[in-house]
């Protein structure tokens, strides 16, 4: 797996998910693979959901998530930039895509990635040169 892969937060997020295991564990071999291959893809945004997601909701110790920044820091991070926001807002009104979920397309777009690694798109679609992948084991 050669291609530059953009994460989503939900990976993020289900790797520390205990109540899921089996999600759990593909999250973690999928990031581990995506390290390992230095082809993983994270932006300022989705690094800024997983620790919102990850304080409020997980109720995960603010060091634990201060030790996960530092180890997803590992991955190439894209800074969103008002050029990627104003090609998510294009996305938006031209799909059918939450304005959230189309700032993560422009940017794994703008970052040159070919896959979107996430749960939440349609698996197999492809949205602009990028093909949407679920690897949490369902389609």
């Amino acid at each position: 797996m050669g291609e530059r892969s953009f994460i989503d937060t939900n990976i993020l997020i289900y790797a520390e998910a205990t109540d899921e295991p089996v999600k759990q564990r593909a999250a973690l071999n999928c990031l581990r693979r995506l390290f390992e291959t230095a082809t993983g893809v994270l932006s300022t945004q989705v690094l800024q959901e997983y620790c919102n997601i990850a304080i409020k909701k997980l109720k995960l110790p603010s060091q634990h998530v201060r030790e996960q920044l530092d180890m997803f820091e590992q991955f190439e991070v894209v800074q969103v930039t008002p050029v990627i926001i104003r090609a998510g807002l294009d996305l938006h009104q031209s799909r059918s895509v939450s304005f959230f979920d189309a700032i993560i397309v422009a940017t794994a777009q703008t970052a040159g990635c070919t896959v979107l690694l996430s749960e939440d798109f349609n698996t197999g679609e492809v949205m602009g040169g990028l093909r949407i992948v679920n690897p949490l084991g369902h389609a």
